[in-house]
């Protein structure tokens, strides 16, 4: 593979890139003062028509209509084919809407399962059980929607709340992100799983999931099917945590805010972290929150510390010399995109128009990422998943996740049980 640089205009219509400029058009959509009604699902069977009402169904399509026209701009601007996108979107963007129609039902929402979870399963259901049909395979497509999804999650993660609440919960992810990357990294290097492999598998678990897994696989220019796995163990692993984890903290009298910043360390889903906190307690949703929102933060360091990395590792294999622009050029850009909204809302808009938007910002986030879990889910196959390297980096991932759940839980006590530190008014 060549490594010139690529020529400026098609870089530009790359799909990190484009994932920025479709965030961005959101964003200035909103600053102009559209703001489209977000539909909403929650629902018991008293309170059912609700969710059918014309007006939610009417809000509903308004949305579609606004992600479809969005979408084919990204879609024109990387030469993809426009008319199978639109054959296949209505298909995936229905599914998307009926993973959060089924989260919304008041018992699922006890339960903790999320539109994370319940998109993977219909996707999975339809790849596994049915046949995902070939006129909506043009639609399927996970990392066009979750870039987005994370460029517009930037817009919520705002970097002076973090700094004054979460400084403890940034200590707490700093040390479990260098320990458990490396220790998962080097657990998947010793079962013979390929460095590519073994980088997104080491930085889904460490830091922040499926979209930590996203970055890496930009960060080496990874395989697309090695990345579908991972983010499907992710998915999959998270559910009986969210479970389990919180009767854990319960059983063993583990303090609340202990047992947040556990859950917030160790649940690689944002949704699947506040469910597990709010099944303890508001003070342990809290700090779960913080620590979780603290590793979501430093997703652009890492994919830039990653980036270089990779690329004085290859260097040292292939022989080439690493440059600036070699690193550039893997370096994830989406992650700018990510970086620019937090300091854009951060610093640069009013706290009013913030305060306004925040509700719009994270359900505009939902729906994108609502997208990809089901992609996610309608390109994976189980049996890929366990002939896929003999097993071996599921293995490795499990294995980590195992470290993972005993060093954060002692970093946590460290940091929030009053051991080196007062204990957090959370």
């Amino acid at each position: 593979m060549s490594n010139s640089p690529a020529h400026p205009a098609s870089t530009l219509r790359s799909e990190d890139w484009v994932a920025c400029w479709l965030g961005f058009a959101l964003i200035l959509l909103a600053l102009a003062g559209v703001q489209p009604a977000l539909p909403s699902f929650s629902w018991t069977a008293d309170s059912l028509g609700a969710v059918f009402a014309p007006d939610n169904l009417a809000a509903s399509a308004v949305l579609g209509a606004l992600f479809l026209v969005v979408a084919i701009g990204g879609i024109r601007l990387m030469g993809a084919s426009v008319r199978t996108f639109v054959i296949g979107f209505p298909a995936v963007f229905l599914l998307a809407w009926l993973s959060q129609f089924i989260a919304g039902q008041a018992g699922m929402k006890t339960w903790g399962l999320t539109y994370v979870i319940t998109g993977l399963v219909l996707g999975l259901f339809i790849s596994n059980v049915l046949r995902v049909p070939r006129w909506m395979q043009g639609a399927v497509r996970t990392e066009y929607y979750i870039k987005t999804g994370l460029v517009l999650l930037g817009s919520n993660i705002l970097i002076g709340e973090i700094l004054q609440a979460g400084m403890l919960g940034v200590a707490q992810a700093f040390f479990v992100i260098l320990v458990i990357w490396y220790v998962c990294f080097w657990i998947a290097k010793k079962l013979r799983v390929d460095d590519e492999f073994s980088a997104m598998l080491a930085t889904a678990v460490s830091i922040c999931g499926v979209s930590a897994a996203i970055a890496a696989c930009g960060a080496v220019q990874g395989d697309r099917k090695k990345l579908s796995y991972v983010t499907s163990l992710v998915l999959i692993v998270a559910i009986p945590m969210m479970i389990v984890m919180p009767w854990v903290i319960a059983e063993f009298e583990i303090s609340p805010i202990v047992g947040g910043a556990w859950l917030g360390g160790t649940i690689d889903t944002s949704g699947a972290v506040v469910a597990a906190g709010e099944i303890v307690g508001e003070s342990a949703m809290n700090a779960a929150v913080i620590v979780k929102f603290s590793q979501n933060a430093m997703l652009g360091l890492a994919a830039f510390a990653l980036s270089i990395w990779w690329t004085f590792r290859q260097g040292s294999t292939t022989g080439e010399k690493p440059s600036a622009s070699i690193i550039w050029e893997r370096f994830p850009k989406f992650v700018l995109g990510f970086i620019a909204a937090s300091v854009l809302f951060s610093f640069a808009l009013s706290p009013e128009f913030v305060d306004s938007t925040k509700g719009l910002m994270k359900g505009l986030r939902t729906w994108w990422f609502a997208l990809a879990f089901v992609c996610i889910g309608l390109e994976t196959r189980f049996r890929d998943l366990v002939s896929m390297d003999e097993g071996r980096p599921a293995i490795a991932f499990l294995l980590a996740q195992g470290v993972n759940i005993f060093w954060t839980l002692l970093v946590a006590w460290l940091l929030f049980a009053g051991v080196l530190f007062e204990v957090p008014a959370l």
